[in-house]
């Protein structure tokens, strides 16, 4: 498969956020990645369901919706019905993961698991045929324009073996530090969805920085 692009709405510029939708609209990315963040599970705030119910009425591209909170379970209603195609949770924010993972499905969407930079991907072996997407933190979240952690290549690999065995069709997607330097090191490693922000939306030409992106193929 082609790589899917999904440039992150949080480095866009909020004051004219119309444009920045259009611009996704009209570009070659097939996804729209939206970065939820409560304060109490990562140190920041981002946005909530304006924003996304907002988006979710303009924006033609499926909306790929990453749940930073705590308690992600108790908005999956709230995220389907603003048009959100992917929610995805994290892993250390689910007690119960698979009930969880179950409840995203039942809601119609597909279901997403993120695992942060210090967390083995073991913890995902017993979900992983339930899963549609693992999403590899190749940053600490909660704030964007991080420094990419390199490590992340080695967790992509050794994610994208444990997938092959298990005969799971998850997608593998990283989010953070993604730009023209990592971007082929990283589908090289595996990696099926690449979420840009600043290295896009800080672009002189966003369309064309994400036609770049498209451009590197395993």
């Amino acid at each position: 498969m082609n790589t899917i692009i999904s440039p992150s709405l949080l480095a866009a510029d909020f004051l004219h956020l119309s444009e920045e939708v259009k611009m996704i609209n009209e570009s070659e990315a097939e996804w729209l990645h939206m970065d939820i963040m409560d304060g109490v599970f990562v140190p920041n705030i981002s946005f909530g369901f304006p924003v996304l119910n907002a988006v979710g009425k303009e924006c033609t591209k499926a909306l790929d919706v990453h749940f930073m909170i705590v308690h992600p379970e108790q908005y999956i209603k709230q995220a389907a019905d603003a048009g959100a195609k992917i929610m995805t949770v994290h892993q250390e924010a689910c007690t119960h993961l698979h009930r969880t993972i179950s409840e995203i499905h039942e809601a119609g969407m597909k279901a997403g698991v993120a695992l942060n930079p210090a967390t083995p991907i073991s913890t995902l072996e017993d979900v992983i045929n339930d899963i549609d997407l693992v999403l590899i933190m190749s940053v600490n979240p909660g704030f964007g324009g991080q420094k990419f952690i390199e490590n992340t290549i080695n967790k992509v690999e050794r994610m994208k073996a444990m997938i092959t065995a298990s005969g799971s069709h998850a997608l593998i997607e990283v989010d953070g530090g993604v730009n023209g330097e990592t971007a082929p090191r990283l589908i090289k490693a595996g990696v099926d969805v690449l979420v840009s922000g600043s290295y896009v939306f800080k672009a002189t030409d966003p369309k064309a920085t994400i036609k770049s992106l498209l451009s590197y193929q395993r």
